[in-house]
C-alpha cells in the first residue's frame, strides 16, 4: 500500500492521476440523463476507463477513479453515499493492476484462453471489489436495497469492462509502454510484496467478493436472517445487512491491502 502514497511525490504519476480523474468524469457526465436508480447510479459506460487506467497507470488509475466519480456525483447531487461511491471506485482502479500483476508479469492483453480466463476472473473480481462497498453502505444508510443497489453496480460495471477493456487495451496499451508511461515504468518495484502474499490477497479478495455477493443477497431479500436482528423491520434491512456483511467488508479490504 505504499504506492497508494508514495505515487504523490512523482510529478508524472499525478498528471496521470488528473488525467484518469478527467476521462472518466467527462464520460460519465453526460450520461446522468440516463439513470437506472435516478440519484443514485445510471447506465455507466465510462465503466471500462477505471480498468484501463488501472492496468495501464497502476494507483494512479485508482485515485483516478475516485476522483473521477466524485466529480461526476457532482452534476448528480452529492451526498451521504458518495463517500461509499469513492471507496468502491477507488478499489474498482486499484484491483486490476494489482490483482494482474499477482498472478503474471505479462501484459494484460489475453490471447490465449488461460489468459483471458485470468482476464475475466481479474475484472469480475474488481466489479464486486466495487459493487460491495457501495451497495453495504447506501444499504447501511437505509437508502437502496443491497440486493438492487449490488447487482445493478457488479453487473453495470463487469458488462461494460470485460467488453470494452480488451479493445482499448488492444488499441492503447502498446502505445503508452512504447512511451514508457506505464506505471511499473515509472515506479520503483521494489515497492511491491512478494508474490505469495499477493496471490494471498487475491484469494481472499476472491472470497469476499463471492460470499458478499451471496449472503448480500441472501439477507437483504429476507432469505437469511440474524436471529439478534429479526426484528429489523421491513425496507431496506439496514441493520441485518449492515452486520451480516460487516466481516465480509472487513475480508475485501484485508485482500485489498495484501495485494
Amino acid at each position: 500500500m505504499r504506492e497508494l502514497t508514495r505515487m504523490w511525490g512523482n510529478t508524472r504519476l499525478v498528471v496521470l492521476t488528473a488525467m484518469s480523474a478527467s476521462l472518466y468524469a467527462a464520460i460519465l457526465i453526460p450520461f446522468k440523463v440516463l439513470p437506472i436508480i435516478p440519484g443514485v447510479t445510471e447506465f455507466r459506460p465510462a465503466n471500462a476507463v477505471p480498468v484501463v487506467c488501472s492496468f495501464l497507470f497502476g494507483p494512479a488509475g485508482a485515485w483516478g477513479a475516485a476522483i473521477g466519480n466524485v466529480i461526476g456525483d457532482f452534476f448528480g447531487g452529492l451526498g451521504p453515499g458518495d463517500a461509499f461511491g469513492f471507496v468502491g471506485n477507488f478499489l474498482y482502479g486499484w484491483v486490476p493492476y494489482k490483482a494482474w500483476r499477482a498472478l503474471t508479469d505479462a501484459d494484460p492483453l489475453p490471447g490465449s484462453v488461460s489468459g483471458w480466463i485470468a482476464f475475466v476472473v481479474v475484472v469480475a473480481t474488481a466489479a464486486g471489489a466495487c459493487a460491495l462497498p457501495i451497495g453495504w453502505g447506501l444499504n447501511l444508510l437505509g437508502f437502496v436495497p443491497f440486493s438492487v443497489l449490488g447487482t445493478i453496480v457488479f453487473f453495470n460495471n463487469f458488462i461494460v469492462a470485460v467488453t470494452l477493456t480488451p479493445l482499448l487495451l488492444a488499441a492503447i496499451y502498446p502505445r503508452v509502454k512504447r512511451a514508457g508511461l506505464r506505471y511499473e515504468d515509472i515506479a520503483p518495484a521494489d515497492l511491491r510484496r512478494p508474490r505469495a502474499v499477493r496471490r494471498l490477497g487475491l484469494v481472499l479478495l476472491v472470497a469476499a467478493v463471492l460470499a458478499g455477493i451471496v449472503f448480500g443477497n441472501l439477507l437483504s431479500t429476507g432469505r437469511l436472517e440474524l436471529p439478534p436482528l429479526a426484528t429489523d423491520p421491513p425496507g431496506t434491512r439496514a441493520a441485518v445487512v449492515g452486520v451480516g456483511l460487516l466481516p465480509i467488508i472487513v475480508l475485501l479490504f484485508v485482500g485489498a491491502f495484501l495485494l
